[in-house]
């Protein structure tokens, strides 16, 4: 019952973190020094469950992306998300191949939410002063990915508050938007990860040793718990900045330097 009550708290804490501003890696890393510490294949694959609530949010995005291909907005938008794709998925596996990995301790994950909610309040405070723009360029594309991959090496970081204010600074100011862009780029990002940490344990037979029941039951509560916040983040941005996470990050940085 314990090691139930574990897991599905590390459900919740992944599907509420991955898409908010405010690093689910680095939540994960806390929330393990009292849950216990899993796989990095069980921490991949629960990312990979909160994708999932991304693609069923936005499945029509994606379908009229495809089957409206040949429109060249379309299919100019498609062209930037696979070109972001490709330059972190070069990235990361030239990180894993230099042995880069996120560090397991807290200190780094307290530094990276502090300096990460610092940054939030100076984008804010820079976009706010810039008009409106939703275009998708080629250098929000490659700034997104290439944002991507710092996110992947250093906990704390976050990939969403990573993309989002990379694609606010490359120009693409209106918050929708930028927001948009990076969670559907996150989609093919994630599932890749997944399925390379799942081939990875399955040649090095890691797989015997992995607690299937207990990672099938956190993805499906991580794509549960992210299909409400990704929802309410939705529509919040709507109408508000980034500046509440900001806080957030900077509050729970200096806490855990505090008392860690």
């Amino acid at each position: 019952m314990d090691n139930l009550l574990q897991t599905i708290s590390l459900g919740v804490i992944e599907g509420i973190t991955e898409f908010l501003p405010i690093s689910s890696t680095g939540h994960l890393l806390i929330a393990e020094h009292w849950l216990g510490e899993r796989s990095e294949l069980f921490n991949v694959a629960i990312q990979a469950g909160a994708i999932l609530a991304v693609v069923v949010i936005y499945w029509r995005r994606l379908w009229n992306l495809v089957v409206r291909f040949q429109e060249p907005e379309n299919r100019d938008y498609l062209f930037k998300l696979v070109v972001a794709f490709v330059i972190t998925a070069l990235g990361g596996f030239i990180a894993k191949k230099l042995g880069l990995k996120l560090p397991e301790t807290v200190a780094p994950v307290a530094w990276a939410l502090i300096v990460g909610g610092v940054v939030i309040l100076l984008v804010e405070r820079h976009v706010k002063a810039l008009p409106t723009n939703d275009a998708v360029t080629w250098k929000v594309a490659i700034a997104v990915g290439a944002l991507q991959i710092l996110a992947a090496v250093f906990p704390g970081t976050s990939r969403s508050m990573a993309t989002i204010f990379a694609a606010m600074l490359a120009g693409l100011t209106s918050r929708p938007a930028a927001t948009e862009f990076a969670f559907l780029v996150g989609i093919p990002t994630m599932f890749a990860a997944t399925g390379y940490e799942l081939l990875g344990a399955w040649h090095a037979g890691h797989g015997q040793g992995e607690d299937w029941t207990a990672l099938g039951i956190a993805f499906v509560v991580s794509a549960i718990v992210a299909f409400i916040a990704v929802k309410w983040l939705l529509k919040y941005i709507q109408t508000h900045q980034f500046t509440i996470f900001a806080w957030y990050r900077i509050l729970v940085g200096v806490g855990l330097l505090a008392f860690a």
